[in-house]
């Protein structure tokens, strides 16, 4: 997946969790400050991208994800900028 990608599942992903307008979603939008996420709706994020993507963030690393640009920086670093899809994430637990 490229990073647009990427972001455009973070931020459909964020604007149906916490009911905003996508469009008001940057890569700049900080969590807490600018969506006013709280610490169950940042755990949420952080178990979606963990089942999308099939990467694992530990509880540190995820203390350090403050924006949205920075959720989509995380996914490409782990996935070596080949990020898997939600479908191909599961056909390849389903093969284990």
């Amino acid at each position: 997946m490229t990073r647009d990608e990427i972001f455009q599942v973070i931020r459909g992903h964020l604007a149906d969790e916490l009911e905003v307008d996508p469009d008001t979603i940057s890569e700049a939008t900080r969590f807490k400050e600018d969506l006013e996420a709280d610490s169950l709706d940042l755990y949420t994020l952080v178990q979606e991208l963990e089942d999308s993507y099939g990467v694992r963030i530990s509880d540190e690393r995820a203390s350090q994800i403050r924006t949205v640009g920075q959720a989509v920086e995380f996914v490409l670093s782990v996935s070596g900028g080949g990020a898997q899809t939600s479908a191909s994430a599961s056909s390849a637990r389903d093969a284990e």
